[in-house]
């Protein structure tokens, strides 16, 4: 999938999660670095990838993309399966209890989840791509969603860009629909300052 749908499949996620599970009170620390570390982990198990924006947008970002990219084997496998997840968690979890005596206002468990959410998003639109994804590494099958191959969509073209992103879309607007009561309250009164 393209960097806009992993982007918009991973608000998805996260507005679903406040949806149907609001969390406590946040600060708007809180809720901004969630929403940035959301986004943050809808393109994080790309970091494999020598071309994604990551690095292409930093000066030796050529250089550090193909270490990254021959030391975890390429790109969609290491970093697209449940290893690579519990992997990319554990580093998020590490960074953030580092960097919380500088943030003290931030609730970084709820900013852990928003980027496992994003994480995770991201493996499940990728399994409805024509490669898949090993999620079970390292047994080296990769799955996909539909099973038949044939069935499944090429990124960046037709079904992906006027089918799939589209949809997240509308998905977005029924969640913020159906569940508008609930995501009001959470933002008019939970966010403190």
């Amino acid at each position: 999938m393209t960097g806009r749908t992993h982007d918009t499949a991973a608000f998805t996620f996260l507005l679903a999660a406040v949806a149907f599970h609001p969390p406590g009170s946040l600060t708007t620390a809180t809720l901004l670095l969630a929403i940035l570390a959301n986004q943050i982990g809808g393109i994080a198990p790309d970091i494999d990838q020598p071309t994604a924006p990551l690095w292409r947008n930093l000066p030796v970002g050529g250089l550090f993309g193909r270490t990254i990219d021959r030391l975890l084997g390429g790109h969609r496998f290491i970093t697209h399966s449940l290893l690579g997840v519990w992997a990319l968690g554990w580093l998020a979890n590490f960074l953030l209890h580092f960097f919380q005596p500088v943030m003290p206002r931030v609730n970084i468990t709820v900013v852990w989840w928003a980027f496992m959410l994003g994480v995770v998003s991201h493996l499940v639109m990728d399994s409805f791509t024509k490669e898949g994804v090993p999620w079970l590494l390292p047994i080296p099958v990769k799955f996909g969603i539909p099973p038949l191959k044939a069935l499944r969509v090429t990124t960046g073209h037709f079904w992906e860009n006027f089918v799939i992103f589209p949809a997240l879309l509308v998905l977005n607007i029924i969640v913020c629909y159906g569940f508008y009561p609930t995501i009001a309250t959470f933002i008019h009164s939970h966010v403190k300052q």
